[in-house]
């Protein structure tokens, strides 16, 4: 008669604990590799988000530079046609004929002149304005140079780190997932949530001294001896951490 296959559902309970602390284990290791990169990606991050948004502010300043030199251009084509016009009224003055004319083409000298001195006023106005312009996109592109100098230099830093526990990494991970299919997808989802949550990382931990491994909260005797036995899944009431035997997994108990 063929043996029935054991799903993993059927495995016992102190086999599934020791699955689960195998597997933090190998995802401690994995967190320590993180921890040696530091805060290195974030900055990186960081820095990309910072010179987007620099390559941003340059561009919208330099379309805020070409459109004050456009209206300066305006300008200067509205003084040579004032000019022009002043030209003729005042050559037209020198034929009046009467004083109504006389009066009309000097109105029409007196507007042009005043159009071409408020011309003169934008112009100046603009210059001065394309000036702080100029002077905050070279600022900016310093800035931006700089960044780009730091991003260089942390990338280098942080290939540098990944590519030396790259290999290592990989392999724990290997590891992690053959464990990982041990391990039954309710239990498994369960300690990933309580992992997830846990300040260090920790979702499963070994009694100490007759506490918690991970609050360190003191666990009550008879709750201690269920624990001991491994015939369930038991939490800690204080962390939510999924408790086991320390001798269970081959660790010396503190007295």
């Amino acid at each position: 008669m063929a043996k029935r296959k054991v799903s993993i559902e059927d495995i016992a309970v102190d086999e599934k604990l020791k699955s689960l602390y195998k597997l933090q284990s190998l995802l401690s290791e994995i967190d320590k590799i993180r921890t040696l990169r530091g805060e290195l990606p974030l900055e990186v991050a960081d820095l990309d988000d910072e010179i987007a948004g620099l390559g941003t502010r340059i561009n919208k300043l330099e379309l805020d530079l070409k459109a004050l030199s456009e209206k300066t251009k305006g300008e200067k084509v509205k003084i040579e046609s004032s000019k022009s016009r002043v030209e003729k009224y005042n050559t037209q003055l020198e034929n009046v004929r009467n004083s109504k004319e006389y009066d009309h083409l000097s109105k029409e000298v007196e507007y042009e002149t005043l159009e071409i001195e408020l011309a003169e006023k934008y112009i100046k106005e603009n210059a001065e304005q394309e000036k702080r312009l100029k002077e905050q996109i070279a600022n900016a592109n310093d800035t931006l140079k700089e960044k780009n100098i730091d991003l260089a230099a942390k990338k280098k830093e942080l290939d540098e780190i990944v590519s030396e526990t790259k290999s290592q990494e990989e392999k724990i991970r290997d590891k992690a997932k053959k464990t990982e299919a041990l391990i039954e997808p309710r239990l498994l989802n369960a300690f990933k949530r309580i992992r997830k949550n846990a300040r260090n990382g920790l979702g499963i931990v070994p009694i100490q001294r007759a506490a918690c491994g991970g609050c360190f909260n003191k666990i009550p005797p008879q709750r201690q001896m269920d624990i001991k036995m491994g015939k369930k899944i038991i939490v800690c009431e204080y962390c939510g951490r999924i408790m086991i035997d320390p001798e269970m997994v081959g660790l010396e108990v503190e007295k």
